[in-house]
């Protein structure tokens, strides 16, 4: 069973005709994903934070069609340039969610890899599974579906940005 305690994760994959620098400069900046989503509608550096990079902290506004519209505060906990970014929501320790971009150089120019794990702190999941502990299993794989389904439209405009 797929539980959310366990930390599901689910990712996806697609090799970009652009160096690792040329990709990067795109997943880094977090304004945009929000352009390619249908949940997260503005994503941003907090103007009072430190510099993009690790400690920084990224300012989000989302929505969705079963929860409503929720603001988050993402802190960045991996910044390698041109290899790795990840940010977890809400709660450095225990986030909702830890997003994650691992970029490879390949023969056709950069692997790209969007990840999410969810949790183990509490999300918009947390009152479903609580209400249907019995559906918990089909509450994650659903909602690990629409992020993979965001994921992919993502990485496909990555892909389009660059290669047009």
């Amino acid at each position: 069973m797929v539980r959310y305690a366990d930390g599901p994760t689910t990712d996806v994959t697609i090799e970009i005709a652009a160096s690792p620098p040329e990709v990067w400069a795109i997943v880094s900046d977090p304004t945009f994903p929000p352009k390619h989503s249908g949940e997260l509608q503005e994503a941003g550096w907090d103007p009072d934070g430190p510099e993009p990079g690790l400690g920084a902290r990224i300012l989000g506004r989302n929505k969705h069609p079963k929860v409503g519209e929720w603001s988050t505060t993402s802190f960045v906990v991996a910044w390698q340039e041109n290899e790795v970014f990840s940010w977890a929501v809400a709660d450095r320790e225990q986030p909702a969610a830890s997003w994650t971009f691992e970029l490879s150089p390949s023969d056709a120019g950069t692997t790209l890899t969007q990840r999410v794990t969810l949790g183990p702190g509490p999300s918009g999941l947390t009152p479903a599974i609580e209400a249907m502990p019995d559906r918990e299993e089909e509450i994650v794989a659903r909602r690990l579906s629409e992020h993979e389904t965001n994921m992919s439209a993502n990485l496909e405009a990555v892909k389009a940005a660059l290669e047009s």
